[in-house]
């Protein structure tokens, strides 16, 4: 009993295991003992023995394909106009025993469901169903008649799909192709882009009528009733004028009869008014006659005393500018003399280090003429070059000192012109005095006499100022060539020589000429001074007789009404400014008519090489006579060369040569030892030679003497002209 359950167990277990089932959307397919198979979920299971039988599963769901076609491959329609569209197309296996077995067989039951199989089968005869049915329609017939376009693709693909049934198609996307994507070489594409310019142009036209056609209505419309609209308000307009113009002219009847009455009223008023400020006005002007002429009276007074305290003020502050002047020249003369002095030391210092080594490359050179010509050259070179350097350094020193004299020539000259601007300006002060007087009164003669009279004292002060200028232009022209003389001839020692053989006696002819020139300058100007007295004394008489002309002028004057005094006020102040500019145009115009004098005065017995233009010119002549000067003044003013001169001229050519040959024979020289070296050699080695304190002294003297002279480089042996018998002893 037992076994027989247990067999009854094990053979439900066993079929079970062997009978197998599946759902309506899968397929059983069985191959193996007993041949191939198949077995949907709707028709029931089927048996399935292990080792003899092998199963496979096939899926029956529907599969979604979809076809596209876009660009230069869209459909092509029978109008030729390609369309760009895209079809979905609903494919399954068919449920059929037999069709399942066929596509098992062709394809294989993983295979026989997967998407990318479908594709692989079936896109090339969809896309041709597709085309053949598209070109069957034309391009609008694509969207009126879509499911006509639809059935026909289905019918054109039919129903034999080798075991594959086609359930349903739709058409996803439906455009036109763009035209840039379509090929002009394309015959059919060609075709396609004529058609469609055609009918997009007559939309386009028949779009642009219907708008037109719209604006034109619209217009119409609004025209007409614009035109209602005015001759509506021109109606309205018409009437309110007429009623406005109705009032208006009952207004103006009543205005014009009140106004009539009114000014009637009025005159009666004005007339006793103006008789009554007549007679007012008669009293106030003779009240006002009176206190005028007072007043003038007054102001006449007060006007004189100030005049007469402000010049003593003017002379006193010009006597203390001037004394300031000349203790300030004073005191730089003082600064001069010790700044020359400490100039002359640098400048024998200079002189000492100079010879210092020159005398070395002298020595050098001797030792050295034996041995080779060559190196000799080459020390004589180097010593012209160190002596150039030194010559270069007196040189720049020369200059500095020559601007720092120009500097307080053009410091002295500066206070000259300040003290004449103050003339300048106390005489436009006297003249704005006037002017302001002048403004204030009524009387135009009175202050046409102020401004006379101020013009005068003014022209007065201007030839004492000019004196003034001109005594401190000479004072500063002396002590800045004073300056610049000693400053230039630190710099122009080296020209020394022909300097004072070919310009002393015309630099002396220049300075005593210059000297005449200003004092006769100095006597002009005092000559200017008194005729401007003079002639300012005869303006006042003369101005005071046109006074009363004036005056008289004046009262005639106040019955003119405001324009005629006006205009008159205006031709006065016009002859009075061009007075004064004139007078200002001549006392420059004689200023630079003397200075021309004198300059030309200085320099006409002068020999000038003119060279250079416009401002140049003038500055070489300036520099010439400058250079003059100098050596002038040096000569008579130092004592050091005032020495030299006494001590190896003499006034005799040959005292030098003898005072020389006198030295080297007190230290016993023979020619041998002086034929090489220069004349600041040799005077360098008498002073290594000797104590005495005195013969250095006359040596030190005679060496700035040479240097001066520019005969430093000059060989000694024929400064000498020693005799040979020397040279034996």
């Amino acid at each position: 009993m037992g076994v027989a359950v247990g067999l009854a167990v094990f053979c439900g277990i066993a079929l079970s295991r062997f009978f197998r089932k599946v759902g309506p959307e899968e397929a059983l397919v069985r191959s193996g003992w007993g041949g191939m198979q198949a077995k949907s979920g709707a028709s029931g299971g089927i048996w399935v023995i292990p080792i003899l039988h092998q199963i496979d599963r096939m899926d029956l769901t529907v599969k979604r394909i979809e076809i596209t076609r876009k660009g230069q491959n869209g459909l092509i329609c029978r109008d030729n106009i390609r369309a760009d569209i895209e079809v979905v197309f609903f494919v399954r296996v068919s449920n059929s025993t037999k069709e399942i077995q066929e596509v098992a067989e062709a394809i294989g039951c993983q295979r026989a469901s997967t998407r990318e199989t479908l594709v692989e089968l079936f896109d090339a005869k969809f896309s041709e169903a597709l085309k053949t049915s598209g070109k069957k329609f034309d391009f609008a017939d694509l969207y009126t008649e879509r499911d006509k376009f639809k059935s026909d693709i289905v019918d054109v693909i039919g129903s034999d799909l080798n075991g594959y049934q086609l359930d349903d198609c739709a058409i996803d996307y439906l455009e036109q192709t763009p035209l840039e994507m379509l090929s002009p070489s394309n015959i059919l594409d060609a075709e396609g882009i004529k058609k469609i310019t055609e009918l997009t142009a007559a939309e386009k036209v028949q779009e642009n009528n219907f708008t037109r056609e719209k604006e034109k209505t619209l217009k119409r419309q609004d025209v007409e009733a614009d035109e209602v609209k005015y001759e509506l308000e021109k109606q309205r307009v018409a009437a309110k004028e007429k009623q406005e113009r109705e009032i208006a002219e009952v207004t103006a009847r009543e205005q014009a009869q009140a106004l009539k009455v009114k000014e009637e009223e009025r005159l009666k008023a004005e007339e006793a008014r103006i008789s009554t400020a007549e007679s007012v006005g008669v009293a106030e002007e003779n009240k006002n006659r009176q206190i005028i002429v007072a007043v003038k009276n007054k102001e006449r007074t007060n006007a004189v005393e100030t005049e007469r305290v402000e010049r003593d003020r003017q002379l006193e502050v010009t006597e203390r500018e001037r004394l300031v002047g000349v203790a300030q020249v004073e005191k730089d003369k003082a600064m001069e003399v010790v700044e020359r002095e400490k100039q002359e030391v640098i400048r024998e210092r200079v002189v000492v280090e100079r010879g210092t080594v020159e005398e070395r490359e002298k020595i050098k050179d001797t030792e050295a003429f034996y041995g080779a010509d060559r190196q000799k050259k080459v020390a004589i070179v180097s010593a012209e070059e160190k002596a150039q350097e030194a010559l270069v350094t007196e040189v720049k020193a020369a200059e500095a000192s020559k601007q720092s004299a120009s500097l307080l020539a053009e410091k002295t000259v500066i206070e000259a012109e300040a003290a004449r601007a103050a003339s300048e300006k106390e005489m436009q002060a006297t003249k704005m005095l006037a002017e302001a007087r002048t403004a204030e009164s009524a009387a135009e003669g009175l202050a046409e006499a102020q401004v006379i009279t101020a013009k005068a004292d003014a022209q007065q002060k201007e030839g004492s100022a000019q004196a003034v200028v001109i005594e401190k232009k000479a004072v500063a022209a002396a002590t800045g060539t004073e300056a610049q003389a000693v400053a230039e001839a630190k710099g122009k020692e080296a020209l020394a020589t022909a300097i004072q053989k070919e310009g002393t006696a015309e630099a002396t002819v220049i300075q005593r000429k210059a000297e005449a020139s200003a004092k006769g300058k100095e006597a002009n100007a005092v000559a200017v001074e008194k005729e401007g007295t003079a002639e300012a004394t005869v303006m006042q008489l003369k101005y005071t007789s046109e006074a009363k002309g004036i005056e008289d002028k004046a009262e005639a004057m106040k019955l003119f009404d405001g324009v005629g005094r006006e205009h008159e006020e205006f031709k006065l102040r016009l002859n009075k400014d061009k007075e004064i500019e004139i007078a200002g145009i001549n006392a420059q115009t004689k200023i630079a008519s003397d200075q021309s004098e004198l300059v030309g005065e200085a320099l006409k017995s002068a020999r000038i090489d003119i060279v250079g233009g416009e401002t140049d010119f003038f500055d070489k002549i300036v520099d010439s006579v400058k250079s003059g000067k100098a050596v002038d003044h040096l000569v008579h003013s130092s004592q050091t060369l005032t020495d030299v001169k006494n001590t190896f001229f003499n006034g005799n050519p040959e005292y030098f040569q003898q005072k020389l040959q006198s030295l080297v024979g007190q230290f016993d020289l023979s020619t041998d030892d002086v034929k090489d070296l220069s004349v600041a050699a040799l005077i360098y080695r008498m002073l290594d030679l000797t104590n005495s304190n005195e013969t250095r002294g006359e040596l030190r003297r005679l060496l700035g003497s040479v240097t001066s002279l520019g005969i430093s480089d000059q060989s000694a042996l024929s400064a000498l002209k020693l005799k040979n018998d020397k040279n034996s002893g």
